[in-house]
């Protein structure tokens, strides 16, 4: 595909029969990681089986220690690094990606979505931009970012979640070079480009986590920012991972589960 070799690890829920079209929902991971780990780091399988859609873990080409990284188009890498000259258009590898599958299985063309941890979800929010008409819906963990430019041709629902805690992608921007606004700032960017109502409403579905919310979008789209308080550079809700992986990425927490959250969402805005 476009030159490279792609791996790329499907889940088809058990109880699929290839007959009844089922919902797709891409699992970009993080950098430096693999298709193989994000798949053992969200567990999204198990909310596959039960609510019967296919999940799909792609993984990406960049070299970066054991794993891989995204290129997203104008950011540099972890550390600063430019893309390497060359590389694969990972926007062009994953829309190609969502006409293959639909042709392998039986993909309800209305229910494509994306989600993604860290530069995995800075991926997905370069998804949202430039594959508006492919991915009816977008959930960044750890990452949510709002391209520019960013030529979409409808509004896009977008659900996020953070932790206050994040000390690789800071909540209140000011990382790396591929990191300098806030999170915040790129909720209320989605909402003006969702052309949603200049005010948020501020809630705590449990204690410890703050819900934004930016509604009256257009086109019924909705922008929801999670912040989870406390949670570093985790996936919310994610299975407990062992002390190696805390030291480096940072409390973990189950107040709100990312999986069940997002799911919802994506029910609730297929692709009109």
């Amino acid at each position: 595909m476009n030159g490279f070799q792609r791996t790329v690890i499907v889940h088809v829920p058990r109880t699929s029969t290839n007959t009844t079209p089922q919902a797709l929902v891409l699992n970009l991971h993080g950098s430096g990681s693999t298709a193989l780990e994000q798949e053992g780091f969200t567990k999204m399988n198990s909310t596959a089986n039960a609510e019967h859609f296919i999940v799909a873990y792609p993984q990406a080409l960049i070299p970066d220690g054991t794993g891989f990284d995204w290129n997203v188009p104008g950011v540099p890498l972890i550390g600063g690094r430019p893309v390497p000259a060359k590389s694969a258009n990972d926007v062009k590898f994953l829309t190609a990606l969502v006409g293959i599958l639909e042709q392998k299985y039986c993909v309800n063309a209305s229910e494509v979505y994306a989600t993604g941890f860290s530069g995995g979800a800075r991926e997905t929010s370069q998804l949202a931009c430039d594959a508006s008409s492919i991915f009816a819906a977008v959930a960044p963990v750890s990452g949510l970012r709002r391209p520019m430019p960013c030529p979409t041709t409808r509004a896009v629902p977008v659900i996020s979640f953070h932790g206050s805690a994040d000390l690789v992608d800071p909540f209140a921007g000011h990382g790396q070079a591929y990191w300098t606004y806030s999170v915040s700032t790129a909720a209320k960017d989605w909402a003006q480009q969702d052309r949603c109502a200049t005010k948020p409403t501020s809630s705590a579905p449990v204690s410890g986590v703050k819900l934004t919310t930016y509604a009256t979008c257009a086109s019924g789209a909705v922008v929801e920012l999670y912040e989870v308080m406390g949670e570093g550079h985790e996936w919310p809700g994610g299975p407990t991972m062992p002390p190696n992986i805390t030291e480096l990425l940072g409390p973990q927490s189950d107040l709100v589960n990312a999986n069940t959250l997002m799911w919802s969402f994506f029910e609730s805005h297929p692709l009109t």
